[in-house]
């Protein structure tokens, strides 16, 4: 017997189903473009970057941007920390991105999740915070993911509840 719940959800989705293939299309997107990165030499990245800013500066969207920066950034991570963002980060990025929030248990990579999102925003040179719960994690956060920036021709740097004024301006 054919429960009409279920021939409604296959007929009308759900909020939550209607947002995933939102983002499954963009994920799809940023996966389409993987070997575009992939054939780059390393010193392609700061280049990369530099690319994206200008294309930012002649009125181009991060929203627009979001796919190839997104490709971009997943490459760089898998050549500097050997460590490749997962679809379902990718998600967590973008849903970041947009101002909502993403929740994630410990171990499933809130820490490599963020990058992608940092990466684009710093693009439009506004400055980015990440914050997290501790000194002890806002420095290692920033030392380790920093091997990515870093590679994308971005610094980093973090602030301790023991740094003076010169060391958190800096």
């Amino acid at each position: 017997m054919l429960n009409p719940f279920n021939l409604i959800s296959k007929i009308v989705k759900s909020p939550n189903q209607k947002e995933l293939n939102r983002l499954g299309k963009i994920v799809s997107k940023i996966n389409e473009l993987e070997p575009k990165f992939s054939n780059l030499q390393d010193k392609d990245f700061l280049t990369k970057t530099n690319e994206f800013k200008e294309r930012i500066k002649k009125g181009e969207t991060l929203n627009e941007l979001l796919p190839e920066v997104f490709a971009c950034a997943r490459e760089a991570a898998k050549r500097s920390i050997n460590e490749r963002p997962y679809d379902v980060q990718i998600i967590g990025s973008i849903v970041l991105h947009e101002g909502k929030i993403a929740e994630m248990k410990t171990g499933e990579g809130k820490t490599l999740t963020i990058v992608l999102t940092a990466y684009l925003n710093a693009l439009a040179k506004n400055g980015v915070h990440v914050v997290t719960v501790n000194d002890y994690l806002a420095k290692r956060d920033c030392f380790d993911m920093g091997k990515i920036y870093n590679f994308l021709g971005l610094n980093s740097g973090y602030i301790n509840n023991d740094q003076d004024d010169n060391e958190r301006k800096k």
